[in-house]
């Protein structure tokens, strides 16, 4: 792209941003910005997801906002559950709840990032083998059920145990283990 155009557009996306009444991430933070970029980046949409990893592989730019990027991703339960990676899925809902609780606006978010979860992970379901991808449909499920009504991922070893039980008897239905 020639340097004019994107000199251009660069121009025009931090515009953007003040029309929208988001900081761009070097301008002082107010408390309003900062709840309006949490916002953001806790939709069930893949483009919140995307904007939020962007900005977790450089947080450089938004270091002004304080986020607390700290977690413990799924818990006590597995990050990667019979080999589906749910572990970023994790991470963003870590994110999403620290960060609300530090603004002290969490009960009114805790849903949405619930539903952000459980889409992120529905997402990363949709990668693996339409084989299997019912099992981790049925995980995602279960990891979701477990953050709603406990406010964390806690999947007991039988639930775990029958997903894979299905995962199993889905690949060897399929001639894909013998």
């Amino acid at each position: 792209m020639p340097r004019r155009i994107t000199t251009l557009f660069a121009g025009a996306a931090f515009a953007l941003l003040g029309l929208l009444g988001v900081a761009s991430p070097a301008a002082a933070v107010t408390p309003a910005q900062k709840l309006s970029v949490l916002t953001s980046w806790t939709q069930t949409s893949a483009s919140s997801y995307n904007a939020w990893n962007a900005a977790r592989t450089n947080r450089a730019p938004w270091a002004e906002y304080q986020f607390d990027w700290s977690t413990d991703y799924c818990s006590t339960s597995p990050d990667n559950p019979l080999g589906f990676n749910f572990e970023l899925s994790c991470y963003r809902h870590d994110f999403g709840y620290r960060n609300f609780k530090a603004v002290g606006q969490f009960p009114a978010n805790k849903s949405r990032v619930d539903s952000a979860f459980y889409e992120d992970l529905k997402r990363v379901c949709a990668t693996y083998n339409s084989v299997v991808r019912p099992a981790c449909v049925s995980l995602a499920w279960i990891y979701y059920q477990a953050v709603n009504v406990f406010g964390k991922v806690v999947v007991s070893q039988a639930e775990l145990d029958r997903v894979a039980k299905m995962k199993s008897d889905a690949e060897r239905a399929a001639g894909l283990v013998h």
